[in-house]
C-alpha cells in the first residue's frame, strides 16, 4: 500500500507507526489537535533517526528520505485522500467514536479505517460510522519499531478482502501478522493475564516473594523477565488497566480478576521503573533482592503459572478468538515467550496441564482454575494440539 496513510494521534504508538510505515515507502500524515504533541513527535523522530545514523543503521541519506515522507498537521480535512487511516489517540471510547466518525465523513469510500486500541471493542467503536465493511483493529506493540506483532482485529461487518490488503501492507513493513477475533485483550493481553494475576496470586499466599517468582520463572520456564520484573517495566497501570478491561469485557470472569495487591501499587504512585518504585526498588544504589532459589518450591511456581497460561491459550482457541498457530506466534513475537504456548502444552503433556489445574482447583476451591473445556475433551480423546 504506497497510498497515502494517515495517522490521527501523534503520541508515541502514532510517531512509531509513522517511522515504520514511511520507512516502507509510505506517504504518511500525522494529525493531532495539540502543536505541543505535534511538536514532540517531529522533535523525537528526528532524534530517533538520527542515532540511527549515528549507529550506521541508517545513512544520512536514508534518514532524510523516511522524514521526509512524514508530514505533520493540526487539520483533520489532510486525511480526505488517505487510503488507510490509523487512528491512535487515548484510550477512551466516546474520544475514539468522536474521531471514527469525524474520520469516516472526511474520507472517501474505499479508505479503510482502523484503529490501534489496546483494549477497547472495535466494533464498539465503530457504532458511530455508517460503513463498517472497512473498519478493522491494527493493534501494534510499544516500542513499534522494534515489536514485530501486529494483531488485526476485524468485526463481523469487515470485507475479508480488506483484512488481506492490510494483511500484505503490514508484512511489507516487515511485520508479523495475527488475525484475532474483537474480544477483550485480544490474544496478547488475553492469553499474558495468567503470568501476572497468577504470580500475584502466589505471592498473595505468602509462598514466595517477588525475587523468588521472578527467578523461577527465568530458572526453569527461560522466561527473559519474571512477572514482577515486566509488571515494573510495562508500568504498574498500564499493566492494572489491561487486566481490569479484559475483566469487565468478560463479564467478570474470576479468571482475571485483578489483584487487590497491583491497585495498591497504583493508588500509591509505585508504578515500576517510570516512578522510580514498584514492586522493586529503582533508585541509586537500591539494594537488589535476592531469590529463595529452591529448586523444589521454584519448579511449583513455574508449573503452576504455566499450566495457567496454558489453560488461557486453550480457551482462546476453544473460543475460536484465534488460530492454534496465531496464538503461539502472537505469544512468542508479541511478548517474547519462550515457547508457544500450545506447543508448550505439548512438551508437558495435555493430560499433566489437566491434572495441575484439577489439583489447583481443589486446593484453592477457586473456579478460576476451572479447565478449559477444550482441554477436557483433549483428554478425553487423548489429543495433543499438534500432530
Amino acid at each position: 500500500m504506497k497510498q497515502k496513510i494517515s495517522i490521527i494521534g501523534a503520541g508515541n504508538m502514532g510517531t512509531g507507526i509513522a517511522q515504520v510505515a514511511a520507512t516502507y515507502g509510505a506517504c504518511v500524515t500525522i494529525i493531532d489537535t495539540s502543536q505541543e504533541a505535534i511538536k514532540r513527535s517531529r522533535a523525537s523522530l528526528h532524534s530517533v533517526m538520527n542515532r540511527l545514523v549515528d549507529k550506521e543503521k541508517l545513512s544520512p541519506e536514508e534518514s532524510e528520505a523516511i522524514l521526509s515522507k512524514i508530514q505533520w498537521t493540526s487539520d483533520i480535512k489532510s486525511i480526505a485522500d488517505s487510503k488507510l487511516v490509523i487512528e491512535a489517540v487515548i484510550e477512551n471510547m466516546e474520544v475514539k467514536q468522536k474521531t471514527f466518525s469525524d474520520v469516516e465523513s472526511l474520507v472517501s469510500n474505499d479508505c479503510i479505517i482502523s484503529t490501534n486500541t489496546s483494549s477497547l471493542s472495535v466494533g464498539a467503536i465503530a457504532l458511530s460510522c455508517s460503513n463498517l465493511t472497512r473498519i478493522m483493529g491494527i493493534h501494534f506493540f510499544n516500542p513499534v519499531p522494534l515489536m514485530k506483532l501486529v494483531e488485526v482485529v476485524p468485526i463481523e461487518q469487515t470485507d475479508s478482502g480488506l483484512i488481506e490488503n492490510v494483511k500484505s501492507t503490514l508484512q511489507s513493513w516487515g511485520k508479523t501478522v495475527v488475525i484475532a477475533k474483537d474480544t477483550p485483550g485480544f490474544i496478547v493481553n488475553r492469553v499474558a493475564r495468567p503470568f501476572y494475576g497468577e504470580a500475584l496470586r502466589i505471592y498473595d499466599e505468602g509462598l514466595a516473594d517477588f525475587a523468588t517468582i521472578d527467578w523461577a520463572m527465568k530458572e526453569f520456564g527461560g522466561f527473559k523477565m519474571g512477572p514482577f520484573e515486566l509488571m515494573d517495566y510495562i508500568g504498574n497501570d498500564v499493566n492494572y488497566n489491561a487486566t481490569e478491561s479484559v475483566y469487565i469485557g468478560t463479564n467478570y470472569n474470576p479468571r482475571y480478576k485483578p489483584s487487590p495487591i497491583q491497585k495498591k501499587m497504583v493508588d500509591e504512585g509505585l508504578l515500576g521503573r517510570k516512578s522510580g518504585q514498584g514492586y522493586y526498588d529503582y533508585s541509586n544504589g537500591a539494594a537488589i533482592p535476592k531469590p529463595a532459589a529452591d529448586e523444589e518450591s521454584g519448579k511449583k511456581i513455574f508449573k503452576r503459572i504455566l499450566a495457567m497460561l496454558i489453560n488461557e491459550a486453550a480457551d482462546t482457541l476453544n473460543l475460536a478468538i484465534a488460530s492454534r498457530d496465531d496464538i503461539d506466534i502472537a505469544m512468542t513475537t508479541g511478548v517474547n515467550y519462550p515457547r508457544g504456548l500450545l506447543r508448550w502444552a505439548d512438551e508437558v503433556g495435555v493430560d499433566l496441564i489437566f491434572q495441575q489445574l484439577c489439583k489447583l482447583k481443589s486446593d484453592l476451591g477457586d473456579g478460576r482454575y476451572n479447565p478449559s473445556p477444550l482441554l477436557i475433551r483433549m483428554v478425553d480423546e487423548k489429543r495433543t494440539f499438534y500432530a
